[in-house]
């Protein structure tokens, strides 16, 4: 570490990433030869999550900007570093776009999937789901993200240069914010139901698309928190360290409790309208996943996004625990991978598959991200010099305020 808190990667830092990395393609490759429908199932899983960090990387720092918030200043490298994953998924996607056969009916056009006997939703299907509309919505949607996300590191880090320029990026940073808030919702919304329900696509839920938005808010705040953490643990912020306190960890802690509540009111309100409404168009989703051996890690996947981290992070100390938030942190996203996992699977496997393809293809996708990060939270001071809001704590601190 330097003295202006940039983190030094040493060899064994990317020694370890890139040996998962590894395990992940010979899982990906040896996949496609063995069970291929299921590979592409497992490279849409990972892929997606991997992209919903990134994304939620700059809706993260977009929403605090927008609500004046300041406690997060300190540890705002961190999301940005998330939002640097957004190029990789795009390859990523790239990828699953070979496998896009195998996984959605709407590739084929003529697909009983498809069909409807009311002839305005199956016009209103067939058109939206159009290949050619499907594959350009996917690319406006990810090439508008990978914009903002770089356009965005590119504003911060001229901020670093001095406290006038520290100003000028904080007033731009804002008014990007501005303009990626209302993008992000409609975007996100439609990404939600191309790569996801499109797998089904006679199923519908108004709620989905809410649905994944929570989940994945909590999966991007538990992984700021789990990274915060180690560099905290680690002393790695420096002699500023200081301003990455107590505060700011149990602030993590009650976003996690907060929006992980969020998404289990979703799931459950989500589930009651659909299987007490049972219609038929709805309730054979749930049917799905209730049956085959999908039940138990449904209801799993509830405890482990939202029973346990509510009860473990509520009482304050926890909060406050580096070592329960990185605990949390972990179990946290290992839930959202579970939730995925149930999302995506049913729609072509009958029962679970947890295997050594299953394991080797989310090992390497937890080393790409690994990569990403520590790369992008090496490329600048981890504590922003000029950042506003820090240097009026710095005057403050020193009674000069």
């Amino acid at each position: 570490m330097t003295a202006d808190t940039h983190l030094t990667v040493t060899p064994r830092m990317r020694q370890v990433p890139i040996a998962l990395c590894a395990v992940g393609v010979i899982a990906f490759a040896v996949g496609l030869i063995l069970s291929p429908e299921r590979t592409w199932l497992n490279l849409l899983v990972d892929g997606f999550l991997v992209l919903a960090l990134g994304v939620i990387g700059i809706f993260f720092m977009a929403s605090q900007r927008l609500a004046s918030s300041k406690w997060w200043a300190p540890i705002r490298r961190i999301p940005e570093a998330f939002s640097l994953l957004l190029p990789v998924a795009a390859v990523l996607m790239i990828v699953l776009a070979f496998g896009f056969h195998k996984l959605y009916p709407w590739v084929d056009p003529s697909s009983p999937e498809l069909v409807d006997e009311h002839p305005l939703i199956r016009a209103g299907r067939l058109t939206y789901l159009s290949p050619a509309f499907v594959y350009v919505r996917m690319v406006v949607i990810v090439g508008l993200w990978t914009f903002f996300a770089l356009r965005m590191r590119k504003i911060s880090l001229g901020g670093d240069a001095s406290a006038e320029a520290g100003l000028s990026a904080h007033a731009r940073l804002y008014r990007y914010s501005g303009a990626f808030a209302p993008l992000f919702a409609l975007t996100f919304a439609m990404a939600s139901y191309d790569w996801v329900i499109s797998l089904e696509p006679k199923w519908f839920s108004t709620m989905f698309s809410v649905y994944v938005f929570a989940g994945a808010f909590v999966e991007g705040i538990a992984a700021v928190a789990l990274v915060t953490v180690i560099l905290k643990r680690k002393q790695l912020f420096g002699p500023e360290g200081k301003v990455v306190d107590t505060h700011v960890v149990q602030t993590l802690g009650t976003m996690i409790l907060a929006f992980s509540t969020f998404w289990g009111y979703i799931w459950i309100a989500q589930y009651l309208l659909v299987w007490y409404g049972n219609i038929p168009e709805e309730a054979f989703w749930y049917l799905e996943r209730n049956n085959g051996g999908w039940l138990p890690l449904l209801l799993g996947s509830f405890a482990v996004s939202w029973v346990i981290p509510f009860f473990t992070l509520l009482p304050i100390g926890s909060k406050r625990s580096l070592k329960m938030m990185m605990g949390m942190s972990i179990f946290v996203l290992a839930g959202r991978w579970l939730d995925l996992y149930i999302l995506v699977m049913p729609s072509k496997e009958s029962s679970p598959q947890f295997g050594p393809l299953e394991i080797g293809m989310a090992a390497g996708a937890v080393g790409l991200v690994w990569l990403v990060v520590i790369r992008g939270l090496s490329r600048a001071p981890l504590i922003p010099p000029h950042e506003p809001v820090i240097a009026a704590r710095r005057r403050l601190d020193s009674g000069h305020a």
